[in-house]
């Protein structure tokens, strides 16, 4: 058994990696889009908005449910992107960590 100093030690490297990963997404900027790129969300790490682009041509008064849902489609894409690439941040940082199986972190 690893004496207790050494355990503190990777715990506390640990918890520096999980920070640094946490700051990585947060920055993470993904682009959502629907109907064929006609609508185009941004957003950040977070979930938040940051662009919106909206093709012309949904513009027009008759449009307006399509808009909708096109709107709606295109968060969800972007928002289905952070949480892959934060699921793949978090499985780098836990590769060769004893866990078990189904336990994800953070807890």
């Amino acid at each position: 058994m690893k004496d207790f100093g050494e355990i503190l030690k990777q715990a506390g490297a640990m918890q520096a990696k999980m920070q640094e990963i946490q700051e990585k997404i947060a920055a993470l900027e993904v682009e959502g889009a629907s109907g064929g790129g006609m609508v185009k969300i941004v957003l950040n790490g977070k979930g938040y908005a940051k662009a919106v682009a909206i093709e012309r041509a949904l513009l027009k008064e008759d449009e307006g449910e399509v808009l909708e849902d096109l709107i709606a489609a295109a968060i969800n894409d972007a928002k289905a992107k952070i949480e892959q690439k934060s699921q793949e941040e978090m499985k780098a940082l836990t590769a060769g960590l004893p866990l078990p199986p189904g336990m994800k972190l953070p807890f």
